[in-house]
């Protein structure tokens, strides 16, 4: 991994994006500091599965989640007239 300076690299970032799709991964540093890195998007498609992993029994959603009150939804196409 190679750290490089963005006084350095501002002119130059196609080449940087160039490197990071080659597989290098990028350190991009202000003042001598690490600020960000530059990796390749790995763009998972995955369809996630509900119900697995950590979470696991620990989340719980109330049977009315989806419903939106009647008041609310009054409140946003701007029927409701104020009540003072």
């Amino acid at each position: 991994m190679q750290m490089t300076n963005i006084s350095d690299e501002k002119a130059t970032l196609s080449k940087l994006i160039e490197r990071v799709l080659q597989g290098e991964e990028i350190i991009i540093g202000k003042a001598g500091k690490p600020v960000a890195k530059l990796v390749p998007f790995d763009m998972n498609t995955t369809p996630r599965r509900l119900g697995v992993g950590k979470w696991r029994g620990q989340i719980w959603m109330a049977d009315d989640f989806d419903d939106l009150p009647e008041d609310v939804l009054l409140l946003f196409t701007g029927e409701a007239e104020d009540s003072e």
